[in-house]
């Protein structure tokens, strides 16, 4: 009774360029009687050409998904209970079979008899060498074959030599060629392989096209199984994946460094080219520095042809006749009234120093206030500490405050001693004397009046603005921005906005700053020994000339220079926070 038999898988060859093992041919399935009659077939050891050649482990393909689980060296013997061990059937002993040689069974023969037979097609893996066919070669496994093998066990071979390394094989593997279709496919009762990725880059769905059959044949119960001597490891390390090799270039240089490109190619004399943006000039303000030092040229040429125009116009007018009526009218100065002192006291000079000095170091905090964005040191009282204002405004405010002191007792010293009778109109005529004054400076024919003794008309009315009413209004407005001001009071706030406070605040100091400069100026104009000996040294004389030579008065100036600018050196930080500390609470936050 004939069984169905299996196809074995082949491996590697044993010699370098030989068959791959074990040789083509098929397991088997065997009958009793054929198994009986037929005697063993047992393959000669292979002879070895040459020596082993040791060669470096190949780089191959993932190996092939197996449709149906088969054991890598052994065909699928055919039992009949199915566990794919070998059972002897009817005191049969189980025949273990050698591989065959190549020679011994023909491949075509046994792909003829499984074809013959009716067997299902078998699945194809990579070629075993560089630019061989598909492995396992195309044949079908027969379904029934007759009797090959007997059933008496066959004399082992002799042993073959086992090389050292394996046998030398190419690198890169190979493209697969396309699978030829199945010689004979099974078609009935049989569902299509399930297809997956190419294993070589281009190539072909893996598995082939082919059919799997639906339910695998069994052997006879007499049939004894036929088990395959497993050949030996053909690689002893293999790689997971193909490594991509590098394309490489002519010039050596890879693919994966950009080319030098030199130039070859210049613009020529007409062609047309888009300057760089210049980077835009650093601003102070709305202007840059360029633009500063061409605003202040420009203004400052145009101021002086103005002021030119100006004098020469007014020279003109004082030289006509109503001119000449008008200043023998008007002087420049009037009469003081009876009993109003003469000089200047030594506690005068004193409060005049300290109104510079203060006032000096008030226009530069104040400056720094207004201009600074983020106060890196801060001053909070003792009794409230939440309450924080940056360190330059406390030291501002703390100058207000000694400012308004050195007023209050001006002020009471100048009413006490009758001296506010040379600094506070008291005739009418004050205003056209001004107005005389005023034309006898433009045209630079300045009056000569000696001040130890009286001031010129518009002399009394800029110190009597300066003391009587930019005073109050810087001391008015600046107590609304600080914090002593109430902040609950609504009716007051309402009455008073702070918006008020700061839109005069701001210009009554650069009332104070034109003032002090223009004031400096007339001084070294009109006699600066004699004007310096009366503010400084206090002295001075009804001769205007007893003291024109006198130096007393200039080196005290020098020495009041020197203080105010060392205070204004040392109005930082580290000078002023020890200072702070004695009123209240220093920190950086």
């Amino acid at each position: 009774m004939a069984t169905f038999g299996g196809t074995l898988r082949r491996g590697l060859p044993r010699t370098p360029g030989g068959e791959p093992w074990p040789p083509a041919g098929v397991a088997p399935g065997g009958s009793e009687a054929a198994s009986a009659e037929a005697p063993p077939v047992v393959a000669e050891p292979p002879a070895v050409a040459e020596p082993p050649v040791v060669a470096e482990p190949p780089v191959v393909a993932e190996p092939p998904a197996v449709a149906e689980p088969v054991e890598a060296s052994v065909a699928a013997p055919s039992t009949s209970s199915g566990t794919g061990a070998p059972v002897a059937v009817d005191g049969a002993p189980v025949a273990v079979a050698e591989p065959v040689e190549a020679s011994a069974v023909s491949p075509s023969t046994s792909a003829d008899a499984a074809v013959a037979a009716g067997g299902r097609a078998v699945r194809r893996g990579l070629p075993r060498t560089p630019g061989g066919e598909p492995w396992p070669p195309a044949s079908t496994a027969p379904a029934k074959a007759a009797a090959a093998v007997s059933a008496a066990p066959a004399e082992p071979p002799a042993p073959l030599p086992v090389p050292t390394a394996a046998p030398e094989v190419a690198a890169v593997v190979a493209p697969e060629p396309a699978a030829a279709p199945p010689a004979a496919a099974s078609t009935a009762g049989a569902t299509a392989l399930r297809r997956g990725l190419p294993r070589t880059p281009g190539g072909e769905p893996w598995p082939p096209e082919g059919f799997a059959p639906s339910a695998a044949p069994t052997a006879t119960d007499a049939a004894p199984a036929v088990v395959a001597q497993p050949p030996a490891e053909p690689v002893t390390e293999a790689a997971a994946s193909v490594v991509p090799a590098v394309p490489a270039t002519p010039s050596g240089v890879p693919l994966s460094q950009p080319l030098p490109f030199p130039r070859t190619v210049w613009a020529g004399a007409g062609a047309r080219t888009r300057p760089e943006p210049k980077p835009e000039p650093t601003r102070i303000g709305p202007f840059s520095r360029g633009q500063w030092a061409g605003a202040v040229i420009v203004g400052g040429a145009g101021l002086l042809y103005a002021a030119a125009m100006a004098v020469f116009a007014v020279r003109w007018l004082l030289s006509t006749a109503w001119g000449v009526d008008f200043l023998a009218a008007f002087p420049g100065e009037y009469h003081l009234p009876e009993g109003a002192p003469v000089g200047f006291p030594a506690w005068l000079g004193w409060q005049h120093f300290f109104s510079v000095f203060l006032m000096v170091l008030i226009i530069r905090t104040g400056l720094t206030v207004r201009t600074e964005k983020r106060p890196t040191v801060f001053w909070s009282p003792r009794t409230n500490g939440r309450r924080k204002i940056s360190l330059n405004l406390w030291f501002h405010q703390s100058l207000d405050i000694l400012w308004l002191v050195n007023g209050v007792i001006f002020v009471v010293l100048l009413f006490a001693t009758g001296q506010w009778l040379r600094i506070v109109p008291t005739s009418w005529e004050v205003f056209p004397n001004a107005l005389s004054a005023a034309l006898q400076y433009v045209s630079l024919d300045w009056p000569t009046e000696n001040g130890w003794v009286n001031y010129n008309a518009l002399q009394q009315l800029a110190y009597f603005t300066t003391v009587f009413v930019a005073a109050p209004l810087a001391a008015i407005t600046g107590v609304r921005m600080s914090g002593i001001w109430p902040k609950n009071a609504a009716g007051l706030n309402k009455a008073y906005p702070v918006e008020w406070a700061r839109a005069v605040h701001f210009p009554v100091m650069l009332y104070f700053v034109v003032f002090i400069a223009v004031h400096v100026f007339l001084v070294f104009a009109t006699g600066a020994l004699r004007n310096l000996n009366h503010m400084y040294a206090a002295q001075g004389s009804t001769d205007p000339n007893a003291y024109a030579d006198n130096w007393t008065g200039f080196w005290l100036f020098v020495a009041s220079l020197v203080v105010i600018a060392a205070a204004w050196i040392a109005a930082r930080p580290l000078v002023l926070a020890p200072i702070a500390r004695l009123f209240g609470k220093v920190s950086g936050r």
